[in-house]
């Protein structure tokens, strides 16, 4: 009785924790212990009261329409004080301006100030998350997720659970402040759902999934990392892929996948096992690696099992997640011709590490956030490459026309997972692979490059007007200036609708702050 009470607690805690679409986003300082250090951190919360990290789970319907007001009330002046969120995986068709990316869409939130970002998931559904995009600041706590649920769902005879306690974020912790812990630094624990432990520390309370037994679960598999990549897997137990970055995919069977920072997965986990505790573990490719001491991992419990750390082993892998194998569940194929460079627009992205002055370029071009954002000066009358700055990082890209990017992998810091805002694209060819897939490759938000001798491809139409950042998704090296910004369709941004006034006053506020209060 006293499990089952605890388990139905838990589930009720995390009910709580998760707000609609309609409400305000509390960003604050307070001091957390995730891993049992404890540090003051960015954190969000639907209020004062309810800080936490990870943030909130945000829900809504397919088609609804979000209003989040973000609070900014920071006050720590070890870390960032003003703030900008971005909605990662929504479209933002047609409001470019709540997307959220500093310098590209928006100036940041001042402290004292709040801004209403308002936004459709029209004919979106699936795993999203939210996280700051304003320098390094979500490496500092600013990070949850998102589920945008659909009704007529095609997967829904796959599973009997769905709902914000089978969400499952999967991230990095850092006991620095991130202003202060140097370029690349090195993340001190794995959390998952927001609890995990370091290596020398306590034993600190490890996340706690509980599941009952013989009932199939759809968990929604967020990584919310600064930098780390993960093998996700679980002890006794494979995934059935069902969803990858909001795309719903072909099920598809493994028993153990990487996820790279800023992709999500929905698998279907199936309680057939017998009633007992199993590890969940997340290796990372960076900071201390493997599983001792509950080190990089959390309790899936069965209902009836002991409040215990789990006996089960983890077993040799024979079926990990291969990109290639990931089909989307209806796909219109490919646009462009069939062939490599069949595009409209082919463009070739290099990117290096420059060790004079400690920055990343993409094509030989170190992205500089400019004081004034890309949207603002798009608005402001610019529309060539030649007028936009920063000089060097924006491509205009014109409407309607079929884009196809090369990024070749195995720069220094790699695998880079790239993120492309305002589209999900068709990646073709895929890290690890020298195959063009034409026909049905998956569809996502967040593809790593890989590793030398790759050279992924993706490729997406330019039918969505707004300067979109296409950007590494490790959040140090975006500081260092790896991304470009495309700016797509900039006749159609600048004829309208203008943003909200509102937003015509972010950049005074932030602008007329004093040293040392940004």
């Amino acid at each position: 009785m006293a499990i089952l009470l605890a388990s139905i607690l838990a589930q009720l805690a995390a009910i709580a924790l998760a707000i609609g679409p309609n409400s305000n986003l509390h960003i604050a300082n307070q001091a957390v212990s995730p891993d049992g250090f404890s540090r003051s951190a960015v954190l969000a919360g639907a209020d004062a009261n309810s800080l936490a990290f990870p943030g909130p789970v945000i829900t809504a319907q397919k088609d609804d329409t979000f209003n989040i007001n973000v609070v900014d009330a920071l006050t720590d002046t070890t870390m960032l004080r003003t703030t900008s969120i971005h909605w990662h995986g929504f479209l933002m068709a047609g409001t470019a301006w709540a997307d959220g990316p500093a310098g590209v869409t928006q100036c940041p939130i001042a402290p004292g100030n709040s801004f209403l970002y308002r936004f459709q998931a029209k004919n979106q559904a699936g795993t999203f998350w939210y996280h700051s995009h304003h320098l390094s600041q979500y490496c500092d706590g600013l990070r949850g997720a998102m589920v945008v649920y659909d009704p007529n769902d095609p997967h829904l005879s796959l599973y009997d659970v769905d709902n914000e306690d089978t969400v499952i974020t999967v991230g990095d912790w850092y006991h620095v402040p991130a202003p202060s812990a140097g370029l690349v630094p090195t993340p001190d624990a794995t959390v998952i759902n927001g609890k995990g432990r370091y290596a020398g520390g306590p034993a600190a309370p490890l996340a706690v999934i509980v599941v009952n037994e013989n009932r199939r679960y759809r968990f929604r598999l967020v990584a919310i990392s600064c930098d780390p990549n993960y093998v996700f897997s679980i002890d006794g137990h494979t995934m059935t892929v069902i969803e990858a970055d909001g795309v719903s995919v072909q099920p598809y069977t493994v028993d153990n996948l990487r996820i790279f920072a800023g992709q999500r997965y929905s698998f279907v986990l199936n309680a057939n096992q017998p009633v007992a505790n199993y590890w969940i573990r997340a290796n990372p490719n960076v900071g201390t690696t493997g599983f001792t001491g509950g080190l990089n991992s959390a309790i899936l419990r069965y209902v009836g099992a002991p409040d215990a750390d789990p006996a089960s082993t983890q077993t040799p892998f024979s079926n990990p997640l291969a990109e290639t194998s990931l089909h989307p569940l209806s796909s219109s194929g490919v646009p462009g011709l069939p062939q490599p460079g069949g595009a409209d627009v082919n463009l070739n992205l290099n990117i290096l590490f420059d060790f004079a002055t400690l920055k990343f370029k993409v094509n030989d071009v170190t992205f500089h956030e400019p004081s004034v954002p890309v949207l603002l000066q798009i608005l402001s009358g610019a529309q060539t490459a030649q007028d936009l700055l920063p000089e060097g990082s924006v491509y205009v890209l014109p409407p309607n026309k079929v884009i196809e990017l090369s990024l070749p992998g195995g720069s220094t810091g790699s695998p880079h997972p790239m993120h492309l805002h305002g589209h999900t694209f068709h990646v073709v060819r895929s890290s690890g692979s020298t195959t063009y897939n034409y026909i049905n490759p998956v569809e996502r938000d967040v593809v790593s490059i890989g590793q030398a001798n790759d050279n992924v491809t993706i490729r997406f139409v330019t039918d969505n007007a707004g300067p979109w950042i296409l950007h590494c998704h490790i959040d140090w090296h975006l500081v260092l200036g790896l991304s470009v910004v495309f700016a797509e369709d900039p006749a159609t941004i600048a004829a309208g609708p203008h943003p909200p006034a509102a937003w015509d006053g972010l950049c005074p506020a932030y602008d007329a702050l004093p040293p040392g209060t940004r």
